[in-house]
């Protein structure tokens, strides 16, 4: 058994934070006086950065003539970031990724869904919802 899923794309700038990053020693390696780990260091994460977060959003559908048409979907998700209803600041890849789920829900039930958020599209995280 087969699924179809159309799948839209969009970019967003934002400002977020891993504050953690400063006091894990496994993050933070040369603020614990490992040296020689320097090069893991990634305590610069705990300060406000700024990246272009790139999404990729899969839908399922029902028929082969979309249920979904992905250009309106694209503007309505859009919009969503663009009068606020989802905001990305402070936000991990996973918890932008999550947000925007429970949003898609509201707008279209009862379908699987596979989002992606990266980092100006270098690292990110996918995730799976199916119903």
């Amino acid at each position: 058994m087969s699924k179809s899923y159309i799948w839209v794309t969009f970019q967003k700038e934002g400002i977020h934070r891993y504050p953690e990053a400063a006091t894990n020693p496994k993050l933070a390696t040369t603020r614990f006086g490992k040296p020689d780990d320097y090069w893991l260091d990634v305590s610069f994460l705990a300060d406000p950065h700024r990246h272009i977060f790139h999404f990729r959003v899969e839908m399922e559908v029902f028929h082969d003539n979309r249920d979904v048409e992905f250009i309106q979907a694209k503007r309505i998700i859009e919009r969503w970031y663009s009068e606020g209803t989802l905001q990305l600041n402070y936000k991990s890849c996973e918890m932008m990724a999550r947000d925007l789920y429970a949003k898609l829900i509201e707008q279209w039930p009862e379908r699987s869904y596979i989002i992606e958020v990266s980092e100006d599209g270098e690292n990110g995280c996918r995730l799976y919802f199916e119903v």
